[in-house]
């Protein structure tokens, strides 16, 4: 049996990037029943590929049995639907077996892992005071994506000096506005840059001096996206919400490697049911971006422990 519910986490503050802003992160989880044994899924529709709570609930419910990961692949495309599902399969596929989903798949024993924690687009001292209360944290990630993303970049800089930083544009800039920004992120000692410019638009960067690496999330959801990344990017932001689910996300990061890409592992803003599968992904990766749970107010009733090590593990109450 097959259930999707919608429900409603609030957010610790307003969460802003070139798209919107939001004050509430509203997720679909999805409880699969079988012989006695459920498991549980969460995904968070996203209108940039357009998703509603409406249609991908719709999506989830039209899947009927027999319920099976390799039946699924066929049943859904990648996206949000098929994560929620496929998550909440490997989680009643490891309480049925008494092991944990790491085990069923071969992997050493998870580590916890060191993530990036976001600060959403503000004015320039805004996001300076912002990175100043989280200069503690090992990686800062920076919304940008509009004008004025030079005087931020220098803001958060100067709130937190010694911190390691990693830009998201959203899809917000042009080629041109990469090509005069990319020495200055070079400057501020960014890492990384994600999404300069829109999906499907992007060809012109196979053409542009790259000064730092450039990681692809919107022009990168499953392994068939693949093919048109080469020579544009150098990493990709593998998210389950994406890919699909956990499966696809693994076969994603092993075919990526493969190719030569770094791996990031992000996260849409979720709850801890969300992020718990991509810790397995994120063994391992150079970048991880799984701060859903630190942007929330509440969280589920078994959340992630976060602290100075990184994210941890998810305890078998929560997933998996």
């Amino acid at each position: 049996m097959l259930c999707v519910t919608e429900e409603t986490f609030r957010l610790a503050e307003t969460f802003t990037i070139a798209r919107g802003s939001r004050d509430e992160a509203r997720v679909l989880t999805v409880s699969v029943e079988s012989e006695g044994v459920t498991g549980w899924g969460e995904c968070v529709p996203y209108a940039r590929y357009g998703e509603t709570m409406e249609s991908v609930a719709e999506q989830i419910r039209s899947v009927t049995e027999p319920l099976g990961r390799e039946a699924l692949s066929g049943a859904l495309a990648p996206g949000a639907a098929r994560n929620a599902v496929d998550c909440a399969l490997w989680d009643m596929a490891a309480k049925r077996e008494g092991k944990r989903v790491w085990e069923l798949l071969g992997l050493a024993p998870l580590a916890p892992v060191k993530t990036a924690f976001t600060l959403s687009l503000d004015t320039p001292e805004k996001m300076r005071r912002a990175a100043a209360r989280h200069a503690h944290r090992p990686l800062l990630k920076i919304k940008l994506g509009g004008e004025g993303d030079m005087a931020r970049l220098e803001a958060v800089r100067a709130g937190a000096p010694d911190t390691a930083i990693i830009v998201d544009a959203n899809e917000g800039w042009t080629a041109d506005i990469y090509s005069e920004l990319a020495p200055h992120l070079v400057r501020l000692g960014v890492k990384m840059v994600e999404q300069p410019l829109p999906a499907g638009q992007d060809d012109v960067l196979a053409e542009i001096h790259r000064p730092l690496p450039v990681c692809a999330d919107e022009s990168c959801h499953d392994r068939a996206s693949l093919p048109d990344l080469a020579g544009k990017y150098d990493m990709v932001n593998i998210k389950l919400d994406k890919t699909g689910g956990l499966t696809e996300a693994l076969a994603l990061k092993e075919a990526a490697e493969q190719e030569g890409y770094g791996i990031m592992v992000g996260c849409m803003v979720g709850t801890s049911l969300a992020m718990a599968p991509a810790v397995l992904v994120a063994q391992g990766v150079a970048v991880v971006d799984l701060d859903g749970p630190l942007l929330l107010a509440e969280d589920r009733d078994t959340p992630l422990v976060y602290d100075a090590v990184g994210v941890h593990p998810p305890p078998r109450a929560l997933w998996g």
